[in-house]
């Protein structure tokens, strides 16, 4: 797959995980320090209204939503559901995803760096908010294998980006051990190795 063949696959999981959620769930603490499941899909609409700023050379200027934000709730809306899919990015030309952003941390990388990052960012908050609303989401293993590479090349581990990295349990499977990377506790009970 290509970079936005891939994140497209991404965006395909987020959002059936998203959709998954109940209207009793949105305000459940989710596994982002002090980020609630509202707050994740918040954040994660902020990305996507973020790259089509960096890819269109406009300026975008809300920073609610942001990595460490300590509300990107307010960017969910009163229907978390329809405010993802209609902020969802879609084709992106050569043009767009070779315009450069620079990024603290990161320094100066094409908008297809970016894309390669929200693709990470999917995957883990998939995972964050189908954990905190008690779905078993099992991410694509070649999602979880370009999101894995892509963290480990560019994790960023200070508050409000990535956790420190935790030590996945005995005979974790490759999704267990990239979120472990990321920050994310996993509890495993096999047979299966279903995340909870």
């Amino acid at each position: 797959m290509d970079t936005m063949d891939l994140y497209r696959h991404a965006q395909d999981g987020f959002d059936a995980v998203l959709a998954a959620v109940r209207d009793d769930q949105w305000d459940t603490p989710s596994a982002c320090t002090e980020w609630s499941v509202r707050d994740v899909a918040g954040h994660v609409v902020w990305g996507q209204r973020q790259l089509r700023a960096w890819a269109t050379g406009e300026d975008y200027a809300e920073t609610a939503g942001a990595p460490g934000a300590p509300h990107p709730a307010v960017l969910a809306g009163a229907d978390p559901v329809e405010t993802w899919r209609a902020a969802l990015v879609g084709a992106l030309t050569d043009e767009e995803l070779g315009r450069p952003v620079s990024l603290p941390g990161l320094g100066e990388i094409p908008v297809a760096g970016i894309v390669a990052l929200l693709t990470t960012d999917l995957a883990a908050h998939s995972w964050d908010i189908g954990s905190a609303a008690g779905q078993d989401v099992r991410l694509p293993p070649e999602l979880v294998a370009v999101a894995f590479a892509w963290a480990r090349a560019n994790a960023v581990r200070r508050p409000g980006f990535f956790g420190p990295e935790l030590v996945p349990p005995a005979g974790a499977d490759e999704q267990t051990r990239m979120l472990a990377f990321l920050g994310r506790r996993v509890s495993v009970s096999h047979s299966g190795g279903n995340h909870r």
